[in-house]
């Protein structure tokens, strides 16, 4: 088995939701209590063995490039002005892994985004991570899905039980029990109603598959809307070979609406071990007004 070390982040979506703090700064850019999402998704993928990072981005996305870029001046100010622990985070960020961009010139869907970076993958097996959905655990959410991978050698996928009235929000799965907390999807629906759909188990933006999923997306055919979704193509992929599923473990945030945004500011910043203290006593005291 080759080893786990390419994935793939889609980011060339407008952000609407968010307008119009969006209007000129990449959703991806907004940040949580004191970094950006998209760097929470690059360090979970690290802590996966992932350093192979392939940013699918379009237009008005400069922002992350240089995000991830060297900012010799920046440096060099932070150090001249002995400002060490500064220095070194803007260092670590520049230097933690190879990024690559990839352009989406349209907007064909999320099956279409991971299609762009075909080039980038060929034969070897990948991660998706989708950073509006944040996931915070000790273990890592692209870890706890590669230990899965790295025992089986199938795709894999992580899943989340959602309240009946939310699955019309996601891709639901169909499964069967294997035991060990593992499942064996059989069947994938995009955003189904109620009653179309096989269970309550959701894909919640973190994966892992095999090199042949690439191949199938190539014939996937455009659904609604003209897109090809990804969810059509792990069904296809299901009946040829195993995909695997795995609840996964942690505070998950949906930061790719604004509610879900900041109820992730407000508890990862009341967790957060500089700012919390502070913040704690200023919301007894705004609240208590």
């Amino acid at each position: 088995m080759r080893p786990l070390r390419k994935i793939i982040f889609p980011a060339a979506g407008m952000g609407t939701r968010f307008l119009p703090a969006t209007k000129a700064s990449p959703k991806e850019m907004l940040t949580i209590v004191d970094k950006p999402l998209i760097q929470y998704g690059v360090e979970e993928a690290l802590a996966a063995g992932m350093d192979n990072i392939i940013m699918v981005t379009g237009r008005g996305k400069r922002a992350i490039e240089d995000h991830f870029d060297i900012s010799a001046e920046l440096e060099a100010n932070l150090k001249r002005a002995g400002k060490s622990k500064l220095y070194k985070e803007v260092s670590r960020i520049a230097r933690m892994a190879e990024v690559v961009y990839v352009r989406q010139k349209q907007a064909k869907g999320l099956g279409h985004a991971v299609l762009c970076a075909e080039h980038w993958i060929a034969d070897e097996a990948f991660g998706v991570h989708l950073a509006d959905e944040l996931i915070v655990h000790e273990k890592p959410a692209m870890q706890q899905l590669a230990e899965v991978y790295h025992k089986t050698g199938h795709s894999v996928v992580g899943l989340i039980q959602v309240p009946a009235d939310q699955v019309y929000k996601y891709g639901i799965v169909a499964y069967e029990a294997e035991g060990h907390g593992l499942l064996r999807l059989t069947d994938m629906v995009e955003k189904p109603s109620i009653e179309d759909a096989p269970s309550h188990m959701a894909i919640v933006g973190r994966y892992i598959f095999t090199p042949r999923l690439m191949e199938i997306l190539k014939d996937v055919q455009p659904g609604s809307g003209g897109e090809i979704q990804l969810t059509d193509a792990m069904a296809i992929l299901a009946k040829e070979e195993p995909v695997h599923g795995v609840v996964l473990e942690g505070q998950r945030f949906d930061a790719g609406h604004p509610e879900g945004f900041l109820v992730a500011n407000a508890l990862l910043g009341l967790q957060h071990e500089a700012y919390g203290p502070a913040l704690r006593e200023a919301l007894k005291t705004y609240l208590c007004e």
